[in-house]
């Protein structure tokens, strides 16, 4: 299978679990869908975020050689929308290497307190962060204070999220 030719195809849930099973735990093949979703045009790399998210939940190891570009790569000006979703998704399902909680931090810290970024990309921060916070109990204070500020705004699906990660930090 060329990963490549079958993201530009009509793409459907279908065509990601397609994608996912030929990857399977192959790193050369994960790497090749990485590639599209660093380096290709728009649609390639919004197409590439679903199918990394799937493979990186089943095979997390597989993400591990690429986890500092792709969070690097949330620096950078005018990502899609679901290259920031996806990566941030699979952060919190992964244990990130502490050379990276810098980086981490800040992007996820910035995508949080954005009042721009969609709720689902505020949502999966805010469980990065709790998860950092784990390891730096003086970011706890900070964390609550955000969420807690942004609570009365928030739409269902972030004060369901706030509720539990402030339930998180309260208790450990």
């Amino acid at each position: 299978m060329n990963i490549l030719k079958e993201l530009k195809k009509d793409f459907n849930k279908s065509t990601c679990n397609h994608i996912v099973a030929f990857i399977g735990n192959d790193q050369e093949k994960f790497s090749t869908l990485v590639d599209a979703f660093l380096n290709s045009e728009y649609r390639i790399t919004q197409r590439a975020a679903w199918p990394i998210s799937h493979a990186v939940k089943q095979h997390p190891e597989l993400i591990k050689p690429h986890l500092e570009i792709i969070i690097r790569n949330l620096k950078k000006p005018k990502i899609h929308d679901a290259v920031k979703r996806n990566t941030v998704r699979i952060l919190q399902f992964i244990e990130i290497p502490k050379k990276l909680h810098g980086i981490t931090l800040d992007n996820c810290f910035r995508l949080l307190q954005d009042k721009k970024e969609p709720i689902a990309i505020k949502v999966f921060s805010m469980s990065v962060l709790a998860n950092l916070a784990m390891n730096y109990p003086e970011l706890k204070r900070e964390l609550i204070e955000i969420i807690e500020d942004q609570m009365p705004y928030g739409s269902a699906g972030f004060i369901s999220r706030g509720k539990k990660v402030l339930k998180q930090l309260r208790t450990t």
